[in-house]
């Protein structure tokens, strides 16, 4: 581990403009930086860079961080990797050797994983570190594995697959038996490490005599999250036993509606080609990846979802899902459809492209090649398109009970529509198609649209401001107020107001970190904070700051919030008092009520 006083004395060394600008080119802009930005496609600057509190903010796509989350996001690098690279631009060198999160390294030896060197006490509680050392060492194990399994590097080749591009992916074995994992785990069978396995997904157990490796005689491919780091696998069998494909299960570093695969490696070609591939297995983004197309991924054994989506969007506004022509390709497809639809805003392009039956992106591609294959991604099928086809499809529209069912049908998927233009135009299409006019259409479909609503509600800086994101704002930028700060101002944590609630996060925060208080130095605190739930409203929050280009109030806009903080305490506390009736009053309430009335 990295010691965090480490992080902070090289985020202060390092100047972001400097780090991104590498990069990114950037251009002043006040007392700001901005450029197009990097993880989304656009043609007016919306990504804004602060010197003096060193961190970004895109005010398109949300993004925001600092010099670390910059280099990994944009780079591909895992953490350290980043850290790593920051510190020898600057010169600093790490205090401790800093672990290899990538696990496609050149390492060929297999690490024996001891929990001893892992814990001092076995009766320990599992951390998050413990399950990401332990996928670690496995990958090592399945990756040795196959290098010594003719029978399983038979089955790559006989799949197209070379050397370079198993290694590349990472790509092992699990061999026959049913503890061949206690040659990795010296303490395979102990109660802390059958505990750390059972969380990782590497083995199954009821007790000692019962415990089994999960994954067996199959070809492995390892499931890495946005960070780079191990969370999962997938297994593929060789023959043609059931079944096919088994992954890892839910764990608490691996949530498959949450995770894609190649995601981690893709980012970068996604968003060099501006558009990104999603197909429905390993083995088709290993094939298209050999031919040079790297920007495609994969879901994880479930249906594309909202979230797969969402993060797709980040990087591109261009999505193809391309999946296989028969009947089980064309639920996938609606599928992901479906769940694409509230997502969906003007200047997204989302479509589909289906190979001839009985092809996939695999087969596809190794029997014609890349040309062919990136012809076929010029032919996709719209979603607009592809959406009113299958819908036309179940219905006959040569009677009116046929037009009748897809307005029924259609209605609940055109009502998850937001983007004002794209909702319109499905509208119309659907109007053509029923033979009824749009504004009968219109009383029947029941969708409300707002015009104007949409970018209002997206932009922070032009909501009101209340008084507790005031108070956020104020610590964001100058947390030594904090020091300054009435705690009992704060003593209403039980309301039900998620900026009461980031503030409380973020005072906790800054009270368990005191150096950032009493350093002076430009540092962005929002990006500290990446696990937390109320991370995303804090950045929010902190990007309203970059318009404060000499904020020389700040001291009196603090003293005032403060103030009005107490007055809206003590007018609800009287209104709590005078709710009683003055009999009910104790001798201590009635002080109360009196001081507080006159004040």
């Amino acid at each position: 581990m990295i010691p965090q006083s480490f992080i902070h004395d090289l985020l202060n060394r390092v100047d972001i403009v400097d780090t991104i600008d590498r990069h990114v080119p950037l251009k002043k802009a006040g007392a700001n930086f901005v450029a197009c930005c990097p993880f989304h496609s656009e043609k007016t600057p919306s990504f804004t860079v602060s010197q003096s509190k060193q961190f970004y903010h895109c005010f398109g796509c949300g993004a925001h961080g600092n010099a670390i989350s910059f280099l990994i996001e944009y780079s591909g690098l895992s953490f350290v990797e980043a850290v790593q690279d920051l510190a020898a631009y600057a010169g600093m060198q790490l205090p401790v050797p800093a672990q290899q999160i990538d696990t496609f390294s050149s390492q060929t030896t297999v690490d024996n994983f001891s929990t001893d060197q892992k814990s001092a006490n076995n009766n320990s509680e599992v951390s998050p570190q413990d399950l990401l050392d332990a996928l670690q060492a496995a990958t090592r194990y399945y990756r040795e594995q196959l290098k010594v399994s003719d029978k399983a590097i038979a089955y790559l080749k006989q799949r197209g697959l070379s050397g370079k591009i198993a290694a590349r992916f990472g790509i092992g074995y699990a061999p026959p038996g049913w503890q061949n994992l206690d040659a990795v785990f010296t303490d395979y069978k102990s109660g802390k490490t059958r505990k750390i396995l059972m969380q990782a997904g590497l083995v199954i157990s009821e007790d000692e005599a019962k415990q089994y490796d999960r994954f067996r005689d199959r070809i492995m491919f390892p499931i890495l999250d946005q960070k780079g780091r191990i969370i999962g696998f997938g297994g593929r069998v060789l023959g043609q036993e059931e079944p096919k494909y088994l992954n890892s299960p839910e764990t608490a570093l691996f949530e498959k509606g949450r995770e894609l695969y190649n995601f981690f490696s893709a980012r970068r070609a996604i968003r060099a080609a501006n558009y990104a591939i999603v197909v429905e297995g390993y083995m088709d983004v290993i094939a298209l990846a050999q031919h040079g197309i790297d920007n495609a991924v994969a879901a994880l054994g479930t249906a594309t979802t909202s979230f797969h989506i969402q993060k797709l969007l980040r990087q591109t506004d261009n999505i193809i899902f391309c999946f296989d022509g028969d009947k089980a390709g064309k639920k996938a497809a609606w599928r992901a459809l479906e769940n694409s639809l509230p997502l969906l805003a003007d200047g997204k392009y989302l479509s589909f492209l289906f190979l001839p039956e009985g092809a996939d992106p695999d087969s596809y591609i190794n029997q014609f090649g890349k040309a062919s294959f990136e012809q076929q991604l010029k032919h996709t099928l719209p979603l607009s398109e592809f959406l009113f086809k299958e819908l036309c499809s179940d219905a006959n529209l040569q009677t009116g009970e046929g037009r009748a069912k897809l307005i029924s049908d259609a209605k609940p998927l055109l009502q998850q529509v937001t983007a004002p233009a794209l909702s319109l135009i499905l509208s119309r299409r659907l109007a053509e198609l029923s033979g009824i006019n749009q504004e009968e259409l219109g009383e029947l479909l029941q969708i409300k649209r707002a015009p104007g609503t949409h970018k209002t509600e997206k932009d922070p800086r032009r909501q009101s401001v209340t008084l507790y994101r005031r108070l956020i704002r104020i610590l964001l930028y100058a947390p030594s107020h904090i020091t300054k700060l009435d705690r009992r101002l704060l003593v209403e944590w039980s309301e039900k107001n998620e900026e009461v609630a980031a503030l409380k996060t973020l005072v906790d925060f800054l009270d368990t970190h005191p150096h950032l208080i009493e350093n002076e130095s430009a540092f962005s605190i929002a990006a500290c904070l990446q696990d937390n739930q109320y991370r995303t409203l804090l950045e929010n929050i902190e990007s309203e700051t970059l318009e404060w280009s000499n904020p020389v109030d700040l001291e009196l806009e603090f003293l005032d919030t403060l103030k009005k903080l107490q007055q809206m305490q003590h007018k609800k506390r009287m209104a709590e008092l005078h709710s009683k009736p003055l009999n009910l009053l104790t001798d201590e309430e009635k002080r109360e009520l009196q001081r507080l009335a006159s004040q």
